[in-house]
């Protein structure tokens, strides 16, 4: 008989890739993890790890496995969500992170309309991609983020959708209105990180309009990115919302010509928590600040 706690090990490294990441993130020693996933593959009668080096990957019959934990986990969720109900939870905590521009526009709003509610948020500044990896990892209860990737572990709730406008240095020699994205072939461009979704929109955008983008400068924090433009640094993409406005010494942000690429905003929460009566709180006061955002 497989133990269902072990499963959420497995999980963690089919995530993480190493046993150390997976210990890190369940705060387990690396010497537990292995003992727990050694007792695992007793349990199911088949190699579920195939070892290359400090990494690990996943045997068939791993994959099978986790696609089963998966399912198990969001019927857990769901139990402890129906407990919950029946409790009538209507005062707690909730765990939230989201991107700087989210929390100014929609996270903060809620958080003083939920204090009424006697709900406290506890929120943290996180990239979306972040946020997404602390929720698969129980850190948090909801993530503010961009929806990138399609997976059954996650129930998304739209928010809000943004333009991604061109940001410019001052003075720059373009003409004004909306921007050519051919126009800045042979621009030095300043992008996000590798593994950030939004890098992905932008190099999909330029390449749409002809260009591979000349990377000289990353960064995840937008208002670095900014400054880096303003400095002369060189040319951006940013969402609308994660560009300050205008003032003394600020890049120039223009609208793309033709149709611009878009940032959908969703909050994730675990496949099965969303009917919990707190997270759901949350997720009805999310929504219409986002609409009003």
């Amino acid at each position: 008989m497989i133990d269902p706690r072990r499963l959420r090990i497995l999980r963690a490294l089919a995530d993480h890739g190493t046993v150390t990441a997976a210990a890190a993130a369940l705060h387990l020693t690396p010497s537990a993890v292995s003992q727990q996933l050694a007792a695992l593959e007793s349990e199911a009668g088949h190699p579920l790890l195939l070892r290359k080096g400090r990494r690990v990957s996943l045997t068939p019959a791993g994959s099978l496995l986790v696609a089963h934990a998966h399912v198990v986990a969001a019927e857990l969720e769901r139990a402890q969500a129906t407990l919950d109900a029946l409790a009538a939870g209507s005062s707690g905590r909730v765990a939230v992170a989201a991107f700087a521009s989210a929390i100014t526009q929609v996270v903060a709003p809620a958080l003083a309309a939920l204090k009424e509610r006697s709900i406290e948020l506890s929120v943290r500044d996180a990239e979306g991609h972040e946020s997404v990896r602390l929720l698969l990892d129980g850190e948090i209860d909801v993530a503010i983020t961009e929806e990138h990737r399609a997976t059954d572990r996650f129930t998304r709730f739209p928010l809000y959708t943004e333009p991604f406008d061109v940001v410019l240095p001052p003075g720059h020699a373009l003409p004004d209105g909306p921007v050519d994205l051919a126009a800045l072939a042979d621009e030095d461009w300043v992008v996000t990180l590798p593994g950030n979704p939004l890098r992905d929109v932008v190099e999909m955008a330029c390449a749409q309009a002809g260009f591979t983008p000349r990377i000289r400068h990353t960064s995840d924090d937008f208002r670095a990115i900014e400054a880096l433009v303003a400095a002369g640094g060189g040319v951006a993409l940013a969402p609308r919302n994660a560009v300050g406005g205008a003032r003394a010494g600020a890049p120039q942000r223009r609208a793309v010509a033709g149709v611009a690429p878009l940032r959908r905003v969703v909050a994730a929460v675990r496949t099965g928590s969303e009917d919990h009566p707190l997270i759901r709180a949350v997720l009805d006061e999310l929504r219409p600040a986002a609409g009003s955002s």
